[in-house]
């Protein structure tokens, strides 16, 4: 990558100074998602789980175990606890009786979307000082970096 008239140790601060901004946005994002996440019932893990099941659909304890990097037991009690709280539910796989699936419940997906909503909430605030095309110029850069992160 060059920047137009800079050299390459110049490119190397500036990637440098992305690298550390997006890890102090990531932080900030994280501790205000978890304040948010404190008005109600769930759990980080919880939450991230719900989030899997409701962009991805049904998936098996070992899915979802991959995706969140857990050991399957782990995601049991995980399961285990969401369930007992009305928020998933074990379903029978119709085309393979001996797979069991986790189906999101519409409470489960209440939530998620209430606190997704928050977040949102959050940082329109933040960017109340950015103007409708810094805001459309960051929406393209991210996602940009997100999918040429996600090609490697």
């Amino acid at each position: 990558m060059t920047v137009q008239g800079s050299n390459d140790t110049k490119d190397y601060q500036v990637i440098a100074d992305i690298e550390k901004s997006l890890r102090f946005i990531s932080g900030l994002l994280k501790q205000k998602g978890r304040e948010i996440l404190s008005n109600f019932t769930i759990t980080t893990p919880q939450f991230i789980a719900l989030q899997w099941l409701l962009e991805h659909g049904d998936m098996t304890i070992g899915e979802l175990s991959n995706k969140m990097y857990l050991a399957c037991s782990t995601t049991t009690d995980l399961v285990d606890r969401m369930e007992k709280n009305e928020l998933v539910m074990r379903v029978k796989d119709p085309k393979d009786r001996r797979v069991v699936r986790i189906h999101l419940l519409e409470e489960g997906e209440r939530i998620i979307e209430e606190v997704i909503k928050k977040r949102q909430d959050y940082l329109h605030e933040i960017m109340e000082n950015f103007s409708d095309e810094e805001v459309i110029q960051l929406e393209k850069s991210l996602r940009k970096l997100h999918q040429e992160m996600r090609v490697e």
